[in-house]
C-alpha cells in the first residue's frame, strides 16, 4: 500500500520516516519529494509497505503524531486515476 505523508517539517529526512515506520512492519520505499530547483523538501513524501494490515496499522498510529515540531497528516496515497482529465484550450473563433 502507498500512504501519503504531509504537513513534513523541513528536516525530516527519509531516514527519520522510515525508522517510524519500520515498527508496523516492513517498508519497501521512502521518497521525500523536493523542490527541482533548490532541492529543498516540499514538506510531504510517500511510503510503500507490502501489507496492507500494517499499513493500515501505521496509518491509524501516527496519523496526527508529532515530529520534528510538526503534526504529521498520514493517509493511504491517492493513485492519481481518479483526477479529472483537463481539457484542451480552445480558442474561439468570433
Amino acid at each position: 500500500m502507498n500512504i501519503y505523508i504531509g504537513n513534513l517539517s523541513l528536516a525530516t529526512t527519509e531516514e527519520t520516516l522510515k525508522a517510524l515506520f519500520v515498527e508496523f512492519g516492513e517498508v519497501e520505499n521512502v521518497k521525500v519529494i523536493k523542490d527541482r530547483l533548490s532541492g529543498r523538501p516540499k514538506g510531504f513524501g510517500f511510503i510503500e509497505m507490502p501489507s496492507n494490515s500494517e499499513a493500515d496499522q501505521a496509518i491509524k498510529a501516527l496519523n496526527g503524531k508529532r515530529i520534528d515540531g510538526n503534526n504529521i497528516k498520514v493517509n493511504p496515497a491517492d493513485p492519481g486515476s481518479k483526477r479529472q482529465q483537463k481539457r484542451p484550450f480552445k480558442r474561439r473563433s468570433y
